[in-house]
């Protein structure tokens, strides 16, 4: 099985199959029909809380993925 990452602002491509939303949030500006998403699992995306501090601190990213 081949899972791909692709933005839900992107058109959907007819090789795309099933179409997962994770975020807490729905997208602004994007309607259901556009978005073509089959499950929204608002679940497994990010707290908000940690949302908000990666928000407030951008930098910290590289070093939550281990960059260096």
């Amino acid at each position: 099985m081949t899972i791909s990452v692709k933005r839900v602002y992107e058109a959907p491509a007819a090789g795309d199959g099933v179409r997962v939303l994770v975020d807490r949030l729905w997208p602004r500006g994007l309607t259901k029909e556009k978005a073509a998403v089959k499950y929204w699992l608002r679940d497994l995306a990010p707290s908000t809380e940690l949302r908000q501090w990666f928000h407030a601190n951008p930098d910290a990213w590289r070093s939550f993925a281990g960059a260096t």
